[in-house]
């Protein structure tokens, strides 16, 4: 593989935009994107930005019909570095751990597992119930990492779009991906002042 592959796969949880920025952010890299939108994450899309498809589909290098079972992305010969799924909707969360696989998404996401890539999924989902966390825990087990878009406020974020870069950054991470100034702690992060160290007994 002469150069690195990501799918990028967006659903129609709420979080359009965690899919395209992850895009964006892959766009000036060596990474090769193939994106997969869903049925539904295009109704999102027109629900949540002001992205229209055009201008989603030209971030990518390939798109591919979520209804195209035949693609490339549902054979393990053809080589990735994994797939996220960002935001990933409990109806895919579900359907990957059941090997259920109705669309590319979920055949995508099957033959990463089988294959023995990283898949990490931006699971939109509060509250939980059992099902949901039962659910999580056998994708855990087969090899998947959940990964719930959750605001890092050692940060200090200013604005909600710094939130959403930060999250991405970190998922990008899980694919050895390196987004160039993303906030670090203990690098370009550090505690305000001095910290007192814990004593013995706490």
């Amino acid at each position: 593989m002469s150069r690195r592959r990501l799918i990028v796969a967006i659903t129609g949880a709420s979080g359009f935009v965690y899919g395209a920025r992850a895009l964006e952010m892959l766009r000036p890299l060596e990474v090769e994107t193939h994106l997969i939108l869903s049925k539904s994450a295009d109704l999102t899309r027109r629900y949540e930005t002001g992205i229209s498809r055009e201008a989603l589909f030209e971030l990518a290098d390939e798109v591919h019909p979520v209804g195209d079972i035949g693609a490339s992305l549902s054979s393990g010969s053809f080589r990735t570095l994994g797939m996220l799924v960002a935001p990933c909707s409990v109806k895919t969360m579900s359907e990957i751990a059941s090997g259920a696989t109705t669309n590319l998404i979920s055949r995508a996401a099957d033959v990463v597992l089988k294959e023995r890539r990283r898949l990490v999924l931006m699971l939109r989902e509060t509250p939980l119930h059992l099902g949901h966390l039962r659910t999580m825990t056998a994708l855990t087990e087969m090899g998947a990492i959940m990964f719930p878009p959750v605001p890092a406020f050692y940060a200090r974020p200013d604005s909600l779009e710094t939130m959403i870069d930060h999250s991405v950054a970190r998922a990008l991470d899980l694919f050895d991906i390196d987004i160039k100034g993303m906030p670090r702690w203990g690098e370009n992060l550090h505690p305000p002042g001095k910290v007192q160290q814990p004593r013995n007994d706490d």
